[in-house]
């Protein structure tokens, strides 16, 4: 019986042969945590009688929901968390970098036929690089700091065949709304999605970055992209001494489904309040006037996201209706859109560009939306109040829809730019 690359990816860990439903202790290769579930995790670390993390140069901790700390408890949870970190020696990033699902991809911490966990549920980005790589609770992960390992029921794998080019400012972020919308917010609750076809092969990291990333918003445990040569050349960039080797789902491996997509007719999709899978053609709500525009967040905070609102924003201005706010999803990203020039750019347009950081996307530190106003935003999360007030809108899409939008002051088409 042929496995799919989870099932391979877990039969390696175990030490035998696998397959999906099984239910295993598994060992894990890298545990992520951060500022606002990482607190509660050390809590059930010390809980369980722990001393020492399983490994402390496989444990990584960062602040990015709320930095620079935005209250007197945000500054006491990440002052007892560095505390932490020098007790137990463990790597800090602390408020420097960014984002932590952008951050650890990108300092090479994601790598192929890896088990991942972080105290987030978007972790799944990180399948982007071929890990099964998924969010838990601050429970498991305290048991995970302590013994380095995890039960998992191994899931089922749905397959997304991504075929056909893109149009023209059409993108992965329109792609992956697509996706939910006919799979449904429940569609794949624990089970992963594996997105293969020569859309997902034709694309670049940023763009299977911000795939897996939303894989969580239809219920799915993670995302993967079998590696190829753009995943190994990525890391190799992190990890030069790295060695290459062949992983992917065999021929005869069992898919619980598999749903095929032609992006070459896909159009500009947005996800309306209140729910991700709430996905409609651009068409059917341009004209909706928005408030505050977000271009960021690990889902779309990258420079090649950047490059396409700069593509949309030419020489136009933003709306003086509308509040822009750009964030890169980290320092490294932060500095290649400035070595591009398009954070002077922006700034002339009318935006207001901050550090690397969550942002507007939890709605936990600045950036929040007012009783009755409307947002539209490149993040990955539409829920009632997640940007502020439970009487404010959001409204989904990628960074051309967003920069077009924001230049009109109304929810636009970007092909009409």
């Amino acid at each position: 019986m042929g496995r799919t690359i989870v099932e391979k990816i877990f039969s390696s860990h175990i030490g035998g042969d696998v397959h999906a439903g099984d239910v295993v202790m598994a060992p894990v290769d890298r545990v992520m945590i951060h500022d606002i579930t990482g607190p509660l995790a050390i809590e059930k670390f010390h809980e369980m009688g722990a001393i020492k993390v399983f490994a402390k140069d496989r444990v990584v901790m960062l602040f990015d929901h709320q930095v620079p700390a935005d209250s007197i408890p945000a500054a006491t949870n990440q002052k007892n968390m560095r505390k932490f970190a020098l007790e137990q020696g463990i790597l800090n990033y602390d408020i420097r970098e960014g984002v932590c699902h952008q951050v650890l991809v990108e300092k090479g911490f994601a790598r192929p036929g890896e088990i991942i966990i972080g105290a987030d549920s978007h972790t799944c980005m990180y399948g982007a690089c071929g890990s099964f790589a998924t969010g838990i609770g601050s429970t498991d992960m305290g048991f995970a700091l302590k013994f380095g390992a995890l039960y998992f029921r191994v899931p089922e794998t749905i397959k997304i065949q991504g075929e056909g080019k893109f149009p023209d400012r059409v993108t992965p972020k329109d792609l992956i709304l697509s996706i939910i919308g006919e799979i449904g917010a429940d569609g794949a609750t624990y089970k992963a999605v594996e997105f293969t076809g020569v859309a997902f092969s034709d694309m670049d990291m940023s763009g299977r970055m911000t795939c897996c990333n939303m894989a969580i918003e239809m219920g799915a445990k993670s995302g993967i992209v079998p590696p190829d040569s753009t995943t190994w050349r990525y890391i190799k960039e992190r990890k030069p001494d790295i060695k290459e080797f062949s992983l992917s789902s065999d021929d005869d491996g069992i898919f619980c489904n598999s749903i095929e997509f032609d992006v070459s007719t896909l159009e500009p999709k947005v996800a309306v309040p209140h729910n991700v899978d709430n996905v409609v053609p651009v068409s059917k709500v341009a004209g909706t006037p928005v408030d505050q525009v977000f271009i960021g967040s690990c889902t779309n905070g990258r420079f090649e996201d950047f490059r396409e609102a700069i593509e949309v924003l030419g020489n136009n201005s933003f709306s003086d209706k509308v509040r822009v706010i750009i964030i890169p999803s980290s320092k490294e990203e932060y500095l290649k859109t400035l070595r591009a020039g398009y954070i002077e750019k922006f700034v002339l347009a009318g935006a207001l560009v901050e550090a690397p950081c969550c942002g507007p996307c939890m709605g936990g530190a600045f950036g929040l939306l007012a009783p009755g106003e409307t947002s539209l935003s490149t993040s990955n999360r539409n829920f009632k109040g997640r940007q502020g007030s439970t009487e404010a809108m959001v409204y989904l899409c990628s960074a051309s829809t967003a920069a077009a939008s924001a230049i009109k002051g109304e929810i636009t088409d970007p092909r009409e730019i």
